[in-house]
């Protein structure tokens, strides 16, 4: 073996040993920590709550007929017009009724007449009778031509307090306080006695607002009721953010059959007339308060095989999954029932980049509204 080939083979040891030294001097390769947005969770009272569909009704509907006959010879009100108790609305050609009590007074007249010489008789024959120059049977007959005449007169009285009566019917008025509805009769029309209805009449405040419940959740309403009046929020399909509340006063006595439901209905102002008799409506029955109930953003949540779980994050150490148990929504947030404390930081937004000893690194929230428009 020649000088040269000996130095070649040395440095080609030299070369591997050192190659090997770099190898174990490598460091293992470590990916960047992921970029999160995390929130924390907090403690709320928040409401225990039933949710539901339903519809407006008035609280009283009236459907006003005529109560007498004849031809309508007025209407007193504008059509959808803002109707008080008392109010006029048609008016009955009141000549013909005019007619019956005139005719009706000179009866009575004519009967009180006819009493007062009933009783000039009866006294002239009780003068007699006591002289012994008049018959028991005449007497008699004097005595009841009294009784007679009375009682006439109390029938022409009669007669005449039915004729007042539908005279004051000839002037048809609102009966209760509300919102007329489109009239149904024109003037020169004749109208029947309970002929049919000529316009109707809905009291629009305060308003009902009637939904249903399951059978299922009949318990807890129960329950609920017995402890106090319960409030229920109602919001329009169309605005679900603004609600007005209201009183539970009316939970149905039997729960109907094939839907396995119980109605219900709440008692709420509408001076604005915001609602209206056959809108539909959301309807949000409050049960009970949950208190210190913990909340966290509903984004927050993420779903596998076996349940709900977040992501808890302690510095800028690996996320730890944890299994949660939810409750309901409130807004933009969810509660968690169990399985999480107030005060844990949870992960919001970045879910994708979290990976089993990858480290994280929090970043601010995107800003919302007015300043994420700004450049």
């Amino acid at each position: 073996m020649t000088a040269h080939s000996t130095r070649g083979i040395l440095l080609a040891l030299a070369l591997a040993l050192s190659g090997c030294d770099a190898k174990k001097a490598m460091p293992a390769f470590e990916p960047p920590p992921a970029s999160i947005v995390a929130a924390a969770a907090t403690a709320e009272d928040v409401p225990l709550y039933l949710d539901g569909i339903g519809r407006c009704v008035a609280r009283e509907r009236v459907s006003v007929q005529p109560q007498v006959s004849g031809r309508i010879t007025r209407i007193h009100f504008i059509d959808g017009s803002d109707v008080k108790e008392g109010d006029p609305l048609f008016t009955i050609d009141p000549r013909p009724f005019q007619a019956q009590l005139a005719a009706a007074e000179a009866t009575l007249a004519q009967s009180r007449a006819v009493l007062e010489l009933a009783k000039l008789e009866l006294d002239r024959s009780k003068i007699l009778f006591e002289k012994k120059a008049l018959s028991q049977q005449d007497f008699d007959t004097a005595r009841n031509a009294v009784a007679v005449a009375e009682a006439r007169i109390q029938l022409n009285q009669a007669a005449i307090d039915t004729v007042k009566i539908d005279l004051d019917y000839c002037s048809i008025r609102s009966p209760i306080a509300g919102r007329a509805g489109q009239r149904l009769v024109d003037t020169g029309n004749v109208v029947a006695a309970n002929g049919g209805a000529l316009l109707v009449i809905q009291r629009l405040d305060p308003i009902y607002a009637e939904f249903t419940v399951t059978e299922n959740d009949l318990p807890a309403v129960q329950k609920n009721m017995a402890a106090g009046t319960l409030k229920v929020e109602v919001r329009m399909p169309d605005d679900p953010a603004a609600f007005r509340s209201g009183d539970l006063t009316f939970l149905d006595n039997a729960v109907a059959d094939g839907t396995g439901t119980v109605r219900l209905r709440a008692t709420l102002a509408n001076e604005d007339h915001r609602f209206w008799p056959g809108q539909f409506i959301r309807t949000r029955l409050v049960l009970a308060s949950l208190k210190a109930a913990v909340l966290i953003p509903a984004e927050a949540t993420q779903m596998s095989p076996t349940g709900p779980f977040v992501y808890v994050v302690k510095g800028g150490e690996p996320p730890e999954l944890r299994p949660v148990t939810l409750g309901q929504r409130h807004g933009e947030r969810v509660v968690v029932l169990q399985n999480l404390k107030a005060g844990e930081r949870i992960v919001t937004k970045g879910h994708l980049g979290i990976m089993p000893g990858r480290k994280v690194r929090e970043e601010a929230p995107a800003p919302h509204g007015p300043e994420a428009a700004k450049p």
